[in-house]
């Protein structure tokens, strides 16, 4: 199977240093344009649309960015798979915090979270192991054979970019989380498409 994987466009919070994680903000006008732009990219890698299937994280920011990829490629937005599955790793109560408002409020959570960011677990929130589990089931139970493109987020992209390869986690932990390139995924390899301009 081919997946071209794609992370939304900057956020507000993403400009504001915010964790998003099951929170939501709207694209910045520079989103926007970022899913755009990897729209039009797409459209030279899928040719037909209708030869593709879309699966999209519930969360607004991927809404968006996918109707924004759907009126670039002309995929049709009615067929869109909204898959809870794919929505990003919570952080559950830090959730819409910034670093120093979690310090503030949960004092040396920070560190304790760097000593183990795969396994440790933030209040009422999903670790990376967890996070990964759920993703990796996903990925193992996908069956057509049509080429899928994936709108999700830059946590769950680097864990379904590293389940797909075999990584562990500190590998997988490093990978970039861009918002102006996709990824395709296909015969076991990863490359990355850059956006362009």
């Amino acid at each position: 199977m081919r997946i071209y994987l794609v992370r939304h466009g900057e956020t507000m919070w993403n400009r504001e240093g915010r964790n998003q994680g099951g929170l939501d903000s709207p694209l910045t006008r520079a989103g926007v344009e970022q899913a755009q732009r990897v729209g039009r990219a797409l459209r030279d890698y899928i040719g037909d649309p209708a030869s593709c299937h879309m699966a999209v994280s519930p969360l607004g920011r991927c809404r968006q960015t996918a109707a924004l990829i759907c009126e670039e490629t002309g995929f049709d937005y009615g067929n869109c798979r909204f898959d809870a599955a794919l929505r990003e790793v919570t952080w559950g109560d830090w959730d819409g915090l910034t670093a120093a408002e979690i310090e503030t409020q949960f004092p040396g959570a920070l560190t304790a979270l760097r000593a183990n960011k795969w396994d440790y677990v933030p209040p009422d929130g999903e670790s990376y192991a967890m996070a990964h589990a759920r993703i990796a089931d996903w990925l193992a139970a996908l069956s057509d054979r049509k080429p899928l493109i994936v709108v999700s987020h830059g946590g769950v992209g680097r864990i379904l970019r590293g389940a797909y390869a075999g990584l562990d986690p500190q590998e997988l932990m490093v990978l970039e989380q861009p918002q102006d390139a996709f990824y395709l995924l296909e015969d076991g390899e990863i490359a990355k498409i850059d956006a362009g301009d």
